[in-house]
């Protein structure tokens, strides 16, 4: 009967095994928890950038390096010849960059003008 008492006492849990048990259970209901109950932020779902936001910033960028090439020009990092065909591909990119954003904003112009006439024809309340 011992022996069979010293056995049973031997697989029992201790309390530390219980305190193991149930940190692993808390972290799987956080886990579940997480992935099915918690909504993303509103930020996650906000619209992306417009066309005109995403032409403006490459517009900048092109000024930005257009400036970066002139500096390093005068510091002598470029030979004249090199720096002018950097400088005639930029203008070029620059100029079709330039080209888009006048698209754009007529075309929302365009669209701003048509919505108008139909609110003036309404009668004052």
């Amino acid at each position: 009967m011992t022996l069979s008492v010293l056995a049973f006492a031997a697989n029992s849990p201790t309390s530390s095994d219980w305190a193991i048990l149930g940190a692993c259970l808390g972290l799987a209901a956080a886990t579940m928890l997480f992935i099915f109950y918690i909504q993303p932020d509103a930020s996650d779902l906000a619209p992306h950038r417009s066309k005109l936001d995403q032409l403006m910033e490459r517009r900048d960028t092109i000024y930005d390096n257009l400036r970066d090439l002139r500096f390093e020009f005068r510091s002598g990092k470029y030979a004249e010849a090199d720096y002018e065909t950097m400088k005639a591909s930029l203008e070029n990119e620059l100029a079709t960059v330039l080209a888009e954003v006048d698209r754009v904003t007529d075309a929302q112009t365009r669209r701003a003008r048509a919505i108008r006439p139909a609110d003036a024809g309404r009668s004052p309340q």
